[in-house]
């Protein structure tokens, strides 16, 4: 019989479907701590999960958005190429070259788990507050913008070694990086997110299957509700403005942020 973190934690996995439908990201940012802290896996096992979960849940989302026309393949495929070698060297090599203890200042000793916990937050910080703060510039979803190639493949590069050692699809940072650099509007910011979260993810998990022992069974249990969960999300979004997803994606993030620091530092 499942523990009541267990049951939270594959709950959870519904709830992590259904926002990645709903904003195009902030998977991660919530299997993470479902899988540290309800299901009590060790951080660096459950972000290699997390790329699994949030990859297999992508791919579905991406596919649906695909056939609603609303993913910039262009944008998805400059982006993902360096990324996807990025989050791949980082998840083979950086990571597990990461030590155990980072370092001790007096009594206190930064372990290699609250590393990647601490750092995971504060990078959603900085991306929770680009969304967050309005945007005067209004962008025409009729209009064609000329693409920056060499700023859309250093924003894949970093974003790759970013969300690579916090196992992270990416989203939380590709969707800020889609709407603000690259100017697509948000719900297509959206679909393009999940066709790059997607990529970046398997690949990056197929860095960590030759460092772990996976447990496949409660992998791909956990990713079949997450699945389920995006379905609902990708049809829901039809009936939110583009807006309200930007500001609520922003204020999500944000929220879960402060929640893994408080939980980390206290």
């Amino acid at each position: 019989m499942m523990e009541l973190n267990e049951i939270i934690g594959y709950s959870g996995a519904f709830i992590v479907g259904l926002v990645l439908g709903l904003i195009g990201g902030g998977g991660s940012i919530l299997t993470v701590p479902l899988l540290v802290y309800f299901i009590g896996l060790n951080p660096v096992t459950a972000t290699a999960y997390s790329l699994f979960v949030v990859g297999t849940t992508s791919l579905f989302g991406a596919i649906q958005n695909f056939r609603s026309k609303m993913v910039n393949l262009r944008v998805a495929i400059v982006f993902s190429i360096p990324a996807l070698l990025s989050v791949y060297l980082t998840r083979r090599f950086l990571v597990p070259a990461i030590p155990d203890s980072v370092f001790i200042i007096f009594e206190f000793e930064l372990t290699k788990n609250i590393f990647i916990m601490t750092f995971f937050a504060l990078i959603m910080i900085l991306a929770s507050i680009s969304m967050i703060k309005p945007n005067k510039k209004v962008i025409n979803e009729q209009i064609s913008i000329p693409l920056n190639i060499p700023l859309i493949i250093i924003e894949g590069i970093i974003i790759g070694l970013l969300t690579g050692v916090v196992g992270a699809g990416g989203g939380f940072l590709i969707i800020p990086a889609l709407v603000l650099l690259a100017k697509l509007p948000m719900k297509l910011a959206i679909g393009t997110s999940l066709i790059i979260i997607a990529a970046k993810s398997l690949i990056g998990f197929l860095g960590d299957i030759q460092n772990l022992i996976i447990d496949w069974t409660f992998l791909l249990s956990f990713t079949m509700i997450s699945i389920i969960g995006i379905f609902v999300g990708v049809y829901t979004i039809k009936y939110i403005s583009d807006k309200k997803l930007k500001k609520g994606f922003g204020w999500f993030t944000l929220l879960i942020a402060l929640s893994i620091l408080y939980v980390e530092i206290f």
